[in-house]
């Protein structure tokens, strides 16, 4: 049990569950006068002094990003707790009263069809939400989701996935892939780049155990769970259950295909096909749609109806015309040696911010002179295009991908018109670009941009440099991504042969392409590659 108080105003005041990834708390925030929910982070997640300061930024980072999902299916973030030592650290949370969902998964007495509907559209409901952060739970279970008392479906622990990778590839420190083997999509099991649609397997995984009662695969031990993933066909819900809608059927098996990109668009598509299973507004419930004796109703929410945010829709250039439009006086010129002053110390104070994963006020920090330095010396002047680089970049590690996509793409065009097409600069902009696009699930655009920029690199460099390296790494994670196996160990191959003949066996790179051929080696889907 931890300390009765954190950091000096979260009172402990007892255990609510014990967890996989960590334990939670019944706790009392003096300050605000409301109860909380505290979770204790598995200690085990930081395995050496090394890796302490690592996690100490990242876990704020993704506490940040975590807290940005404003849905109140998702238990809000209030505060994050890292003590000293680096030994502790906490989530404070919104405190829920609820059932957990495995309350009511029995395989003798599976859920009607409307309670299973109605809890899986408040699912891709939340997800909807988070997706457009861009955040991706990649541990989605019913473990993880609560019913509040009111039949509000919360989905808990977003981030605490992410919180615990080690790198790019989201393998915890033994080296498996992050998330619940029961629950865990094929490109997690094979290491690659995790999407929205992971989330969408894993919902179906959580749909078809709500119908059938019992998981999608039943395995000896963890690994023979994911080979399942990689290799078995789920069994369709009629075959289990006759009085399975087909179209419900048809909507599990869609989201639990292997290949990402032949899954469901996105929630918005799940919730369309959910639909005509949920109940209609102002219809009462039926004597056979009684669910777990005392558990939360779900479907209450749609007798009243409930639905996810409508999709983000990117209005043109010139489509916002204000009403009025007050003048605004141009600012006055700022002297060169006061303007340089100023360059200097956004540096400096956006970097401290950054230091401090405190990225929106870097970036408040950089916008203050970027205008005035525009002014001065010109929108495509050296110095301006830097200074936007700089806040770009911060909105890339502080998880703004939306916002850091276009300016990067500025800055590339803004790069080959004042330095050329091939300098480092607008390469750099056009590769980060591409990053964004991956971040937000274009990946086929990202693919196209990044082999684009390999080209170009390959003329004015070389294969083996530390530019083209990372390239050709992160095209072969998009594209095992994809489910194209075979194309990305021809990718793959060649790259650890060159990061061993460069860097040696050690380097960490060669090391993590190693690990993901040998997983590579474990897919069914790839029997001829001479791998296994």
């Amino acid at each position: 049990m931890p300390e009765n108080v954190i950091n000096g105003r979260y009172e402990i005041l007892g255990e609510l569950s014990h967890g996989g990834m960590g334990d939670v708390w019944r706790g009392y925030d003096s300050v605000l006068d409301r109860p909380v929910a505290v979770k204790l982070i598995r200690q085990a997640a930081v395995t050496t002094p090394q890796l302490a300061e690592e996690f100490a930024k990242r876990f704020r980072r993704e506490a940040r990003i975590a807290a940005r999902i404003q849905h109140p299916g998702v238990p809000q973030v209030y505060d994050a707790v890292l003590d000293d030592s680096f030994e502790r650290v906490f989530l404070v949370m919104e405190l829920v009263d609820g059932i957990p969902l495995t309350a009511y998964i029995h395989p003798d007495h599976p859920l009607p069809v409307s309670w299973a509907a109605a809890v899986s559209a408040q699912i891709a409901t939340v997800l909807s939400y988070a997706h457009d952060v861009p955040v991706i739970h990649r541990d989605l279970k019913p473990a993880n989701v609560l019913v509040a008392r009111d039949g509000t479906v919360k989905v808990l622990d977003f981030g605490i996935a992410a919180l615990l990778r080690t790198n790019v590839t989201k393998l915890t420190a033994t080296g498996r892939p992050i998330g619940s083997h029961q629950y865990m999509a094929p490109e997690q099991v094979r290491g690659g780049r995790i999407t929205p649609r992971t989330d969408l397997y894993a919902l179906g995984c959580v749909l078809h155990e709500l119908l059938a009662g019992r998981p999608v695969f039943t395995g000896e031990n963890e690994f023979a769970l994911m080979h399942q993933h990689l290799a078995a066909a789920p069994v369709p819900l009629r075959e289990l259950r006759a009085d399975v809608p087909e179209a419900l059927e048809a909507l599990v098996l869609h989201l639990l295909r292997r290949a990402p990109e032949s899954r469901p668009t996105d929630t918005q598509e799940v919730y369309d096909r959910l639909l005509p299973f949920l109940p209609s507004a102002g219809s009462v419930p039926a004597p056979d749609e009684a669910g777990p004796v005392g558990a939360p109703d779900p479907t209450g929410l749609f007798r009243h109806p409930y639905a996810p945010r409508a999709r983000t829709q990117v209005p043109a250039a010139a489509a916002y015309t204000p009403t009025t439009v007050e003048p605004v006086p141009a600012p006055a010129p700022v002297p060169d040696g006061e303007l340089r002053a100023a360059i200097k110390q956004a540096y400096a104070e956006s970097g401290e911010l950054a230091d401090e994963e405190r990225f929106a006020q870097a970036v408040e920090v950089l916008s203050e002179v970027i205008e005035p330095a525009g002014l001065a010396l010109g929108r495509d002047s050296r110095q301006v295009l830097d200074l936007r680089r700089q806040r770009a970049a911060i909105r890339f590690l502080g998880g703004d991908f939306r916002a850091a996509l276009p300016e990067f793409e500025t800055l590339a065009d803004a790069y080959a018109r004042t330095a050329g097409s091939t300098a480092t600069a607008t390469r750099e902009c056009r590769a980060q670009a591409a990053r964004c696009r991956a971040e937000l699930g274009q990946v086929t655009q990202a693919l196209q941009e990044l082999q684009a920029v390999l080209n170009v690199v390959k003329q004015v460099d070389s294969d083996v440099s530390e530019e083209a390296i990372e390239l050709r790494h992160g095209i072969a994670v998009l594209v095992l991504a994809e489910g194209r196996v075979a194309e990305a160990v021809r990718l793959l191959e060649p790259l650890y042969e060159d990061l061993v003949m460069v860097f040696g066996e050690e380097d960490e790179l060669a090391v993590e392409v190693a690990e993901t051929l040998f997983r590579i080696g474990l897919d069914p889907d790839a029997p001829d590659l001479g791998l296994g």
